[in-house]
């Protein structure tokens, strides 16, 4: 379904993603809006690693509501507020993503709206048109 673009006439990516991702015609889009790693009872882990692992714990929720899964992720797009939380990031998304792993940007931001949140992750998925998983 999928088709990875990783061209050989450009450097090869720094970590596990791939530089495209080719969605064929028909297929059913769902686009995530940002996720914190914030439980439903407001509860807050400390550290990257655990608030990376809930904010694709959320994520994973939002994909099964539509009959998908982490597998039709074709696009991460994170957020962190340092230098520090890359690693944390990079770690518990590649548990979770086998290669070809999806396109992503990783980015450093300034903060959030609580000064707790040390990291977000928005993604787009992608699915058959029809497949209710």
């Amino acid at each position: 379904m999928l088709i990875r673009h990783t061209p050989g006439t450009i450097r090869a990516p720094f970590a596990r993603y791939s530089h495209g991702v080719e969605v064929p015609a028909g297929s059913r889009l769902l686009f995530c809006s940002g996720q914190l790693g914030i439980a439903p009872d407001d509860e807050v882990p400390a550290g990257t690693e655990p608030q990376a692992r809930l904010c694709f714990f959320n994520i994973e929720a939002v994909l099964r509501a539509a009959g998908m899964g982490l597998e039709d992720i074709v696009r991460i797009n994170a957020f962190v507020t340092g230098r520090e939380h890359l690693a944390p990031y990079m770690k518990v998304r590649d548990e979770l993503f086998a290669d070809p792993a999806p396109a992503s940007t990783l980015m450093i931001v300034s903060g959030f709206a609580r000064p707790e949140f040390t990291v977000e992750i928005e993604a787009i998925a992608a699915a058959p048109a029809g497949d209710a998983r």
